[in-house]
């Protein structure tokens, strides 16, 4: 725009603006960065107080939800959590040893032949088996399983005595009562039952101690967690406040190195306001109040003494200016606003224009009166 062009004899502000751009851009990604991390932070809160409102209106111990979090505590209370877990994994095989006593015991008796193999079902012509038996069950099945070293193992000796159980009372349902095969299956059942009962004391033990070790588990992990997201709130908030020092040592620099306009400039840039829009030139006058309290820039008359504002401020008018009429030029279908062209045609039809609104169709604000002092 020719009316915003700097006196050729003066120095160029934008030969010293490259570092302001580059401190600018390196700002613009240090505060896409902390977005990010306040974003990672609420969410953590957010899903805190969701896991924490489930629990106590259920009462559980959400265990996998620890597990997947499990990646961002600090280190020392996931091996606290991994070591007190291989210590009960070790106490519960303790335990099926012992379970398998009573299991040897059971099966060494005379009368538990029958329930050694799964039920050779079309051998006795039993063609209602598995309408009556949903779950079929068996001791070499529970060996296997409780020799298996992957998923299809026992994880617990509760586990080991359900399906103890169901071997006998499918036994009991599929057969009468009066049947030899019920009977015996009823008098096994009793006697395990009496072996169980002796180890149920240490079994109730370990699984209380289980919950309590978990929960304390979770607490653990839960207190690392916000623990560490505290200490990420609180580095937010000082580089923050860093971001915050930066940029107001930016501006001091800025205002330092603001050279005053020449008198040629402010006579050009009085010009390029009055070819604002009403829209824009009100934005302009905006910037002027911002350092200047006592100016109203939404008064129906406006008096501007470019003299009396600072570098400062006209520097920051003369950019805004430059842009605002190079958007209005586009808005103007490319019909360049020449501040040397005097024909009264075009001024005309380029005032019709900015007066009748943007190219978004809005209404502009009212047209004030400016006179430049």
């Amino acid at each position: 725009m020719d009316s915003l062009k700097a006196d050729p004899t003066q120095p160029q502000p934008d030969d010293d603006l490259e570092p302001f751009r580059i401190s600018v851009r390196q700002i613009f990604t240090r505060v896409n960065k902390l977005e990010k991390l306040v974003t990672e932070v609420e969410q953590f809160y957010e899903s805190t107080d969701n896991v924490q409102g489930n629990n106590s209106r259920g009462g559980s111990v959400v265990k996998e939800k620890g597990r997947e979090k499990l990646l961002i505590v600090t280190k020392k209370p996931l091996q606290d959590a991994l070591h007190m877990e291989a210590a009960a994994a070790k106490r519960m095989q303790d335990l099926m040893r012992q379970f398998s006593t009573i299991l040897r015991q059971i099966t060494q008796h005379k009368w538990a032949w029958p329930f050694m193999e799964p039920v050779d079902v079309e051998g006795l012509g039993l063609h209602d088996y598995y309408e009556v038996i949903d779950k079929p069950m068996d001791f070499s099945t529970i060996k296997s399983k409780m020799e298996a070293k992957d998923e299809t193992g026992y994880n617990n000796v509760r586990e080991i005595y359900a399906d103890v159980r169901l071997i006998f009372k499918n036994a009991m349902k599929y057969n009468d009562e009066k049947n030899d095969v019920h009977v015996m299956a009823k008098t096994l059942l009793e006697k395990f039952e009496e072996k169980w009962l002796q180890l149920l004391p240490k079994v109730a033990e370990e699984e209380k101690r289980q919950l309590e070790e978990e929960v304390q588990a979770q607490l653990d992990i839960q207190l690392a967690q916000e623990t560490s997201y505290a200490n990420k709130a609180k580095d937010i908030s000082t580089e923050l406040y860093e971001v915050d020092m930066h940029l107001k040592s930016l501006k001091e620099m800025v205002i330092q190195k603001c050279r005053k306009l020449s008198t040629q400039e402010k006579k050009m840039l009085g010009t390029a306001l009055t070819r604002l829009s009403a829209e824009n030139l009100y934005r302009a006058l905006e910037i002027v109040a911002e350092t200047n309290p006592s100016f109203q820039p939404s008064a129906d008359e406006v008096d501007l003494d470019l003299d009396a504002q600072s570098d400062y401020t006209l520097w920051r008018v003369k950019a805004f200016v430059k842009d605002a009429l190079e958007e209005q030029e586009k808005v103007d279908g490319g019909t360049a606003v020449n501040p040397n062209d005097n024909t009264d045609d075009k001024k005309n039809n380029s005032k019709k224009r900015r007066d009748s609104g943007d190219s978004s169709g809005k209404t502009n604000p009212k047209r004030r009166k400016l006179s430049i002092l």
